[in-house]
């Protein structure tokens, strides 16, 4: 059985509220959580960016029984892999064990702001290889010093170490990352129902591992008010990752979408309350080899009604897949 998932969207709400979302998907009985990590929104209407690591320490404390997890952090450029080690590690103690290390190469939206430029596809996976290296060596234990080709560590060691280590997912979104991923991660991460994503990570040593993947709905009653909300808020998410993991910031968002339709938007994302227009939206990632699927309700003031709607309707009909 596929597992539903719940994503805290940092760039749609405010911390304490994402964390009272978060108790609230608990509550409704979803079966896990992630949280995005964002310095920026993605287009300014969406108004958020509330620092993740807060937001998940804040979490750990407020829930009882729902994975957290990461989708994902890029641990390369605004953080070092050992200061993303220790916080890893410090949310594993605090969540008693219910943390997972979601890892990606991140995007030009969020990672600029530190001023080290953007570098090419290539050398971004190059950097992640090396990070998740570095963050594996230290949720060991060991006292680590690494002269790499991208990162020095100068005698690092974390102090407060979990028993259990958080699991690493590593995001896959072409051959070269599937490769990595497949080698190095726990578990995979996508963003698109792709079989030969999941086909490519389990050649490479991903088979028998958990794939996670992720999907954007908009629930409202009044459909017309969800499909403007979605195209309001989530336009953006139909550019592919080659264009998202680009662009500067949300005035690039908002150009590179300016002619993008809310009919064009209501085709990709599912819009109002047909429970059936959701599971026909999640099928196709458990076809493609997907175990977990996390939903994105669209719109930070529109969660209490999404968490009740599916308690009742959404989740007893995702769970029959």
């Amino acid at each position: 059985m596929v597992q539903i998932g719940y994503t805290m969207m940092t760039e749609q709400a405010g911390p304490r509220e994402l964390v009272g979302h978060v108790v609230g998907a608990e509550r409704a009985g979803f079966d896990f959580s992630v949280t995005s990590d964002h310095y920026f929104p993605w287009l300014d209407s969406q108004g958020h960016a509330p620092y993740a690591w807060s937001v998940l320490g804040a979490a750990a404390q407020a829930t009882e029984r729902i994975p957290l997890m990461t989708y994902v952090t890029c641990p390369t450029t605004r953080y070092h892999p050992a200061v993303v080690a220790q916080k890893a590690a410090t949310v594993q103690l605090l969540s008693q064990g219910r943390f997972r290390l979601g890892l990606g190469s991140g995007e030009n939206l969020n990672e600029h702001v530190v001023g080290g430029g953007w570098p090419a596809a290539h050398v971004r996976l190059a950097k992640l290889e090396e990070a998740v290296e570095i963050i594996r060596s230290l949720f060991a234990g060991e006292n680590v010093n690494h002269h790499g080709a991208h990162f020095d560590v100068e005698n690092a060691k974390l102090w407060d170490l979990p028993d259990t280590p958080p699991p690493i997912g590593v995001a896959v979104s072409g051959d070269r990352s599937c490769e990595l991923a497949g080698r190095l991660a726990d578990l995979a991460i996508g963003t698109e129902p792709e079989p030969s994503l999941i086909s490519a990570f389990d050649r490479h040593g991903g088979a028998g591992k958990p794939k996670i993947g992720q999907l954007p709905i908009c629930y409202d009653a009044d459909r017309d008010a969800a499909i403007a909300r979605a195209h309001d808020q989530f336009r953006w998410f139909g550019g592919g990752w080659p264009v998202n993991s680009e662009l500067p910031g949300p005035d690039g968002f908002a150009g590179a979408t300016q002619f993008v339709r809310p009919e064009d938007v209501a085709r990709t994302i599912p819009c109002g309350d047909d429970v059936g227009a959701v599971v026909e939206a999640v099928r196709p990632y458990v076809d493609a080899g997907f175990t977990e699927v996390a939903l994105v309700q669209i719109g930070g003031d529109h969660q209490e009604p999404f968490l009740e709607w599916s308690q009742q309707k959404l989740l007893p009909a995702l769970r029959e897949l």
